[in-house]
């Protein structure tokens, strides 16, 4: 009964004794892997080496391994019932076969291979990447970034390209053939094909990092987005804002639209509040207001002159602006505030009004 054959896989006749022993391979793998990563992080973790960067890379590159030995070592475990068919066989056995195309197991696995060994160079360019530019004393964890994702994208091509070759799909054919589709993408995507050259230009250009501080304007809100990046695919841009929500930005928007780098300019940046007094206010004692409200601060820069200028004669007051120099820094907002509640208890202190819009309304009756 056990060995009533169930299916048939290629030229292998399954019974139940095959699919116990793949369950027991690939479950003897899985505790296999799990123990040598758990063993592995408990080791570097015993030894105070953090699992970040080349020591992560390596060890996942040494769990992983033992599902090929198990996928190898379950190939061979079908010749439980099936000791006349040898292995090279099973290669060479057509899974699909037609005029066309023709595909057999030994094609699938060299396309498994293929994919196996790009993740494994690609993990080895991480190690390699993470070597190079974490030894350098201005390391920059963005331009790392950038040369795996670069690295990632090339490699992929490459190994889809020798996929091809090894199914005996003829990529000029296959390109050549689906050239009138492409063109009606081509019309209809312009956009995403836009968004993914800007993707190209920002990853290589490296005008806009991970980590940076930008201000960007946009026509759904009413004040210009202030937001931190958080990663740079090819489509789009994923950042930060001060609320905590996480935008999805397309990167043509970054590209072709003004965008401020706060974390490329200078450390200093000139901001303004603006005030308004009363017509009838003493303006020496109200610039000595501002000016100390501003210079209480201590994300204001003492060093640069704290000035108060007349804006205008307004139709409330008089109104004034207090220019100061402070940190361009994520919080540049609150702080901001906090010299306005500033402002406001000086104000109240020495009884400097700040007008109010009013209406007066007037009744005239008839006859007086």
């Amino acid at each position: 009964m056990m060995s009533y054959t169930l299916f048939q896989f290629g030229p292998y006749k399954v019974c139940l004794w095959n699919l116990i022993a793949l369950f027991i391979i690939f479950f003897i793998a899985f505790l296999l892997r799990k123990l040598i990563h758990q063993s592995m992080k408990r080791y570097l973790i015993g030894a105070n080496i953090k699992l970040e960067g080349r020591r992560a890379t390596w060890l996942k590159l040494l769990s992983q391994s033992v599902y090929i030995l198990a996928f190898y070592i379950a190939i061979y475990s079908f010749n439980i019932n099936n000791e006349e068919i040898t292995f090279t066989e099973f290669l060479e056995y057509d899974i699909i076969k037609s005029n066309k195309i023709r595909i057999n197991f030994s094609q699938i696995i060299s396309v498994i291979i293929i994919i196996i060994v790009s993740r494994m160079i690609l993990n080895f360019l991480k190690l390699y990447y993470n070597k190079k530019f974490r030894g350098k004393s201005d390391y920059n964890p963005s331009t790392e970034y950038v040369y795996v994702q670069i690295s990632k994208y090339i490699i992929y091509v490459i190994a889809f390209y020798l996929c091809l070759q090894e199914l005996d799909i003829n990529a000029s054919v296959f390109l050549g053939g689906s050239a009138a589709l492409l063109v009606g993408l081509g019309l209809g995507l312009q956009d995403v094909f836009k968004d993914w050259f800007s993707g190209l230009i920002l990853l290589f250009e490296g005008s806009l990092k991970i980590g940076d501080i930008i201000e960007l304007q946009d026509s759904k809100f009413k004040e210009p987005i202030v937001a931190k990046i958080l990663k740079i695919n090819v489509r789009t841009t994923q950042i930060e804002t001060r609320d905590g929500n996480v935008l999805l930005i397309p990167n043509a928007k970054l590209t072709q639209e003004y965008v401020e780098n706060w974390s490329h300019g200078t450390e200093l940046s000139r901001f303004i509040i603006n005030v308004t007094v009363e017509y009838q206010s003493n303006t020496e004692l109200v610039c000595t207001l501002l000016k100390q409200a501003a210079l209480s601060h201590p994300k204001v820069n003492k060093s640069e002159p704290v000035a108060v200028r007349m804006k205008d004669f307004g139709d409330k007051g008089l109104d004034l602006e207090l220019i100061f120099w402070a940190d361009q820094g994520w919080d540049a907002s609150n702080y901001k505030s906090e010299i306005r509640f500033e402002i406001d208890r000086l104000f109240r202190q020495y009884a400097i009004n700040i007008p109010f819009p009013q209406q007066h309304l007037f009744i005239e009756k008839k006859g007086e």
